[in-house]
């Protein structure tokens, strides 16, 4: 395991849902340096940030935990810049982050990378078994172009990259926006408000035959 308490920590994202919890398990962990990059300092879908970024948090380790996302309506209305914003995000942090020396780079992928019809539950020998669903496919196909990444950087140049899929998350803090939330905190809300309104029905995204992991 890794010494953390004296190296410098990039996460990306790192106010974000997810980010949060990671930022806290570090700081348990002893880490003193940890820096959060805020959208508003530094766009990291243009190049000249995703530089100064690594200049001014000079990393040891990076957790990319950054990206456009968003439920299926999101992905729907937006499929254009979801596949652009998270490609170019991560191919280029990546990518930086091996110029820079960095010791290890970690890179969260999505469950959105599966294919459709991929059995319950999720094993990794299935991922390139199919198209995914077609909903989330730029989203899922450009998160899942950084493990290609991870593999031929680790193969031509020995670099550390890891990249993990979590599943659907949920929890503390989750977006419970209907405009973009996911389908846990969706489904909770219109439960809620069902609840709340005295309804005789909750009215949900599909014919209630899908499954997920």
């Amino acid at each position: 395991m890794i010494n953390l308490k004296n190296k410098n920590i990039l996460v990306t994202g790192g106010n974000g849902f997810l980010g949060k919890f990671v930022v806290e398990k570090l700081k348990d962990r002893g880490c003193r340096n940890i820096f959060i990059p805020r959208s508003k300092d530094y766009d990291l879908v243009r190049m000249e940030c995703i530089r100064k970024v690594y200049k001014d948090a000079k990393p040891d380790i990076v957790i990319h935990l950054a990206a456009k996302v968003g439920g299926i309506g999101a992905n729907q209305r937006n499929p254009g810049l979801f596949f652009y914003a998270n490609a170019v995000m991560g191919i280029e942090l990546m990518h930086e982050a091996h110029l820079a020396g960095v010791e290890k780079c970690v890179c969260l992928g999505t469950v959105c990378a599966y294919p459709n019809w991929a059995p319950v539950p999720f094993k990794e020998k299935d991922l390139w078994n199919g198209y995914p669903e077609e909903t989330n496919a730029p989203y899922g196909l450009a998160k899942k172009m950084l493990l290609v990444q991870a593999q031929a950087y680790r193969q031509q140049y020995g670099f550390n990259a890891i990249y993990l899929i979590p599943v659907n998350m949920y929890g503390p803090g989750d977006n419970f926006d209907p405009r973009s939330s996911h389908v846990i905190p969706a489904l909770i809300l219109k439960f809620f408000q069902a609840k709340m309104g005295r309804s005789n029905e909750v009215v949900l995204w599909g014919d209630g035959s899908a499954s997920r992991e």
